[in-house]
């Protein structure tokens, strides 16, 4: 476990938000604020992500594990959880571990089980993604705007690179460097890629709280055929599919987002 840097904004019901990978709780400060009259929004960084330390481990277990640390370093006994992709999955293991401490859980375009790793779209995205982070020479980018040119060639989705260029920070030599850790995140790309074991015969089923999975329209990371497992797990889930909406629903459509957590708070 490590201490998780975190931001707090609001009153009310305490909501903890997880972001996906290259993410952090940067990402997330504008769909806080709007919820700050609902709840207590508490936005932490993830393991090798943001302000957080970095580690070789990174895995849902310890992922887990840091959130475990986080919600009993703020002393709250039950509260609403909510995570976006590889977020989503870090919420998932909590929930399996310790339901008892969820009021509601919502999983923003992600599916619980595991993917079927290198044969995955997912995994050789991520994994081009993270070489091309990898191969810049920092030392020779002087302006953000040259880095942007470099990530161009090798990533195409405006939207990917300008996630990833929140990461670049200067350094008090005024060099840059990465807030990820990048090598890291590349030597655990299978074990980012993983979930639930799909088992017919799952035996936890989680209920005794409200459920909600928000699939966006043109993403393909909770497959159709999922729908039926997921139910298997958490038989009350509402999944609502976001017309619109890639894998950064957040991004896409942030008044679905909005809408749908506080309906976890019955607003």
């Amino acid at each position: 476990m490590m201490k998780l840097f975190y931001r707090k904004y609001g009153n009310g019901p305490p909501l903890v938000i997880l972001h996906g990978l290259y993410g952090s709780s940067d990402n997330w400060v504008t769909i806080a604020k709007k919820l700050a009259e609902s709840f207590t929004v508490y936005l932490p960084d993830q393991r090798n992500h943001g302000q957080s330390p970095h580690s070789e481990i990174h895995d849902y277990d310890s992922m887990r594990d840091d959130l475990f640390e986080l919600v009993n370093d703020l002393s709250l006994k039950k509260f609403f959880l909510a995570g976006h992709s590889m977020g989503g999955k870090t919420a998932i293991s909590f929930a399996l571990k310790w339901p008892e401490r969820l009021n509601g859980l919502l999983i923003a375009d992600i599916s619980p089980f595991t993917y079927e790793a290198h044969g995955h779209s997912a995994y050789s995205q991520h994994f081009t993604i993270l070489n091309a982070i990898l191969s810049f020479d920092l030392q020779k980018i002087s302006t953000r705007s040259e880095a942007e040119a470099l990530l161009t060639e090798k990533i195409p989705s405006e939207k990917t690179r300008g996630l990833i260029l929140k990461n670049l920070q200067r350094t008090t030599e005024n060099s840059f460097s990465w807030k990820l850790n990048v090598v890291s995140l590349l030597k655990n790309l299978d074990k980012i890629m993983e979930g639930i074991k799909r088992q017919t015969d799952f035996s936890q089923q989680i209920s005794g709280f409200p459920v909600i999975f928000l699939k966006g329209g043109d993403s393909d990371y909770i497959p159709t055929k999922d729908f039926k497992d997921i139910l298997h797990v958490f038989p009350a889930a509402d999944i609502v599919e976001v017309p619109g909406a890639g894998h950064w629903i957040q991004v896409d459509k942030p008044d679905e987002v909005i809408k749908n957590l506080k309906r976890l708070l019955g607003d």
